[in-house]
């Protein structure tokens, strides 16, 4: 009996210790130790990994999470936040500018969700300072949502179980605009994605190839990494479209102009993020290319005023796809159902 009980001990061990080393090899170490004082000779990279998220208030996020797959937020009940920010495709729709409703054609490519927190403000004119202000921008938007804030809000409130959800997370029954907003950014907040293999090379570990490191020095040598930088490698700057020369594909999307007004801020957007970015097409405001070899091209023609061989080009590319992390496994929230009160979708 004794025997039997060592053993059983030895292979239990043994189990534990093959768990350990997996989850190691597996870089899950590497995200439990992030910020503690790592050591690498390429930690003073222009590029930072994306940290690891930690729900600081699970309850919030939940909500945010139902609120995000939520269609009654729209005057159709078919429209969601996801229906644009796809979280199968990258946190995107992959469509040249998204279907609103009535089937309307929005005027402006839909960026990612994903690490949409590293953004300096949202949407590409920066118009939203955070994710809380721009949450509430689709919701009142005709070619979008097309509700209303106070239609929105009507039909939250007529839900017994989102009073209470709401409840436990703002203290108070009464549903606000402002709460629902908040809710959808700390869910979005969640939305990152590390332990790219190129993370995982910032930290020390051998993780991609001699041709994508020979690209992420290009990255560098050329020029791209002035704007592409931090840990969303982009969303952190605003440039002007077409620095090099003027950028004659789209010549009527003014960008920051319609925020500030001044003439300086013509053509100028925000630096895309270019994390996942093998998963996005098609690039850039206009949606103009659906080939990542050729977005390359055109920003080295456009911003750098360079052309690129084809070597360099399929270099460049190659690194930009090790910056393809981990995508948020999302289980599909069950909504509670509306009733009687609840106000009725509208296609019209």
């Amino acid at each position: 009996m004794k025997k039997n009980k060592l053993i059983a001990m030895t292979c239990l061990v043994l189990g534990i210790l093959n768990a350990i080393l997996s989850f190691t090899f597996a870089g899950g170490l590497i995200d439990m130790a992030y910020g503690r004082d790592i050591k690498s000779d390429r930690s003073n990279e222009p590029i930072q990994p994306i940290p690891f998220h930690y729900d600081d208030n699970r309850a919030k996020t939940e909500l945010g999470k139902k609120l995000f797959f939520e269609p009654r937020l729209s005057k159709s009940g078919w429209i969601t936040c996801n229906s644009c920010h796809n979280l199968s495709t990258g946190g995107a729709d992959n469509l040249p500018t998204s279907i609103g409703h009535k089937w309307m054609l929005g005027p402006i490519n839909s960026p990612t969700v994903l690490n949409s927190k590293f953004n300096l403000a949202q949407f590409w004119d920066g118009r939203a300072k955070d994710l809380k202000e721009q949450a509430k921008g689709p919701i009142a938007n005709p070619m979008e949502m097309a509700s209303n804030h106070d239609l929105a809000v009507e039909v939250l409130q007529s839900i017994p179980e989102y009073v209470q959800w709401f409840k436990k997370v703002y203290g108070e029954e009464k549903i606000t605009i402002d709460n629902v907003a908040d809710a959808i950014a700390a869910f979005e907040e969640t939305l990152v994605t590390p332990n790219s293999r190129f993370d995982l090379w910032l930290r020390g570990y051998d993780r991609i190839s001699e041709v994508e490191e020979e690209g992420y020095i290009l990255f560098k040598g050329k020029g791209c990494i002035g704007c592409h930088n931090g840990f969303g490698v982009g969303g952190n700057a605003f440039r002007k479209f077409g620095i090099a020369k003027p950028y004659d594909k789209d010549t009527q999307t003014l960008g920051r102009y319609n925020v500030t007004k001044e003439e300086k801020d013509k053509y100028v957007f925000k630096v895309p993020l270019l994390r996942n970015i093998e998963l996005t097409a098609p690039y850039f405001h206009d949606a103009s290319t659906w080939n990542l070899s050729e977005a390359v091209n055109v920003m080295a023609e456009y911003q750098l005023g360079t052309k690129l061989t084809e070597d360099e080009t399929n270099k460049i590319v190659a690194f930009l796809k090790t910056l393809t992390g981990d995508q948020p496994e999302i289980i599909f929230p069950v909504l509670p159902p509306s009733n009687a009160s609840t106000p009725k979708p509208n296609r019209n």
